[in-house]
């Protein structure tokens, strides 16, 4: 099975992009309404909090890599290795995905609100990134701020005995190649590398794109 293609031990975990123009103050403002009504939703519940949003989370990269591949064929240029790297991204969201619904199980009227946020967000930002590919690619980057905010969090409550250090599922051992003995925990470090790792490539993408 295919790993997300980083190295952990150069991850910067906290770092926050700088808003420097109007789009950037744009991007940022989206993200933080974002955020303020996931944690009305959501609350505590960091597990349900995980699985819902890696349904959304998995839908930038495609979109994105569908955009760029489009732009290739119809300029008649090189994607310049952004096409894997965003499809790349959208695999390994998905694989989040998979791992968290090992550990909890959602409801029902979450379910269904996946499936109505699912068709809107991806209508939505298909336009919008055809429209304005910089700032689609800094609001990923700082959705993928909040999500290292958010996994780190969940971390600090299994270290604390808030949230069980469940075993990690066996998907999640051989995606991460982590030892047969792995707990939650080291899953949810994992996760959070991966989601800094997004963090860097989609602010990096928005700056190269100004």
């Amino acid at each position: 099975m295919k790993k997300y293609d980083r190295q952990a031990d150069t991850i910067q975990i906290n770092k926050h992009h700088i808003p420097i123009c109007i789009s950037d103050w744009f991007a940022l403002g989206i993200t933080k309404f974002m955020r303020y009504w996931a944690d009305i939703f959501f609350a505590h519940r960091y597990d349900h909090r995980a699985v819902v949003l890696e349904t959304i989370a998995a839908l930038p990269g495609m979109i994105g890599g569908t955009h760029q591949h489009l732009c290739s064929l119809r300029r008649m240029i090189s994607d310049r290795g952004w096409i894997n790297t965003l499809l790349d991204e959208a695999e390994n969201e998905r694989m989040h995905l998979m791992t968290f619904i090992n550990v909890t199980r959602i409801t029902l009227f979450e379910r269904m609100l996946v499936r109505i946020v699912q068709v809107v967000f991806y209508s939505a930002f298909f336009v919008f990134y055809f429209l304005f590919p910089k700032t689609a690619h800094r609001i990923i980057g700082y959705f993928e701020e909040e999500a290292v905010y958010s996994y780190t969090e969940y971390l600090a409550g299994v270290e604390n005995g808030v949230f069980s250090n469940v075993p990690a599922p066996q998907i999640a051992i051989e995606y991460w190649h982590l030892p047969p003995n792995a707990r939650l925990r080291d899953v949810i470090i994992e996760v959070r590398a991966d989601e800094a790792g997004h963090r860097d490539v989609n602010h990096g993408f928005a700056d190269e794109l100004a």
